[in-house]
């Protein structure tokens, strides 16, 4: 993480005491393993867990992506900090011990959003989980509204652009929406990031964040640690940076917020399609 960091300019932000602190993030994942890192002087971090998979009342991960994604958002350890380390956790778990998840699932958790953001006051939903681009119109077009919806009642999401890269017309639901903020891998030395535009010709991805080689918090016992990739990655980093604009901005509305991303955004020169608006410069986000 000290690499990301160093990329987006975190340090601005921890400089100026923004932490992200009583913003709350559904993880719409594999689950969130207790992790030390997520602990905070009150406590968990992670204030509620629902399973979609296999109905466990408990904070588990048995895959390791969700808490993997967390980490990478929000944790706060000395040797691995996240973006935004005081943040708080609703885990939604849509994904097996495999990463492997079915659409009924992940529509069943973001109903469950819909259904208690408010007890959480949740503000930002991050999906690092997507499906191929897809051929049957009506599971998509089901995926589409149960996104839009959380969009519609105010809240932030953030959703992967997929690995499917680096041909056009790789982004895959939900990342295909115009209500989410759609987050592909910036690294110039891998072409995995999904890229756009959709099939409706819509321009995405939005935005492009650091998403290789990232070190981040371990769901297995006695392995604090592990590296993963992917644009699963790169979209904690843009949650993240988001629970900073909103701890310093907290009635900042979904569409303000993507704006200002869209405006503060650093161009890196490349085709739309590839880049979005651009590169996540988190000094750029937070400046008066």
């Amino acid at each position: 993480m000290k690499n990301v960091a160093k990329a987006i300019n975190l340090i601005y932000a921890h400089d100026k005491g923004l932490y992200g602190r009583n913003v709350t993030v559904a993880i719409v994942d594999s689950g969130i393993y207790p992790h030390e890192d997520f602990r905070g002087r009150d406590g968990l971090r992670i204030v509620e867990s629902v399973d979609m998979v296999n109905n466990i009342n408990m904070f588990y991960d048995d895959c390791g992506h969700g808490t993997h994604v967390a980490g990478i958002l929000g944790g706060a350890g000395k040797e691995c900090t996240g973006v935004a380390p005081l943040c708080n956790f609703v885990s939604v778990k849509v994904l097996d011990k495999q990463g492997n998840g079915k659409l009924a699932n992940v529509i069943r958790g973001l109903e469950w959003i819909k259904n208690n953001y408010r007890i959480y006051n949740i503000r930002i939903v991050n999906i690092s989980v997507g499906t191929p681009v897809f051929k049957n119109y009506d599971e998509e077009s089901e995926l589409i509204q149960a996104v839009e919806q959380l969009w519609n009642l105010g809240m932030i999401v953030t959703a992967a652009a997929g690995n499917n890269g680096p041909k056009t017309g790789t982004i895959g639901a939900p990342g295909i929406s115009r209500k989410v903020i759609t987050v592909g891998a910036s690294d110039s030395n891998n072409k995995y990031s999904g890229r756009g535009p959709t099939k409706s010709c819509i321009m995405k991805p939005d935005i492009v964040a650091p998403g290789s080689n990232i070190i981040s918090c371990s769901n297995i016992r006695g392995k604090r640690y592990s590296v993963r990739s992917g644009t699963s990655m790169s979209t904690p980093v843009v949650s993240g940076a988001i629970a900073l604009l909103l701890s310093k901005y907290p009635e900042m509305t979904n569409r303000e917020v993507k704006i200002r991303l869209k405006n503060c955004a650093v161009d890196m020169g490349l085709p739309h399609e590839i880049q979005g608006w651009g590169f996540l410069d988190i000094q750029k986000l937070l400046k008066e």
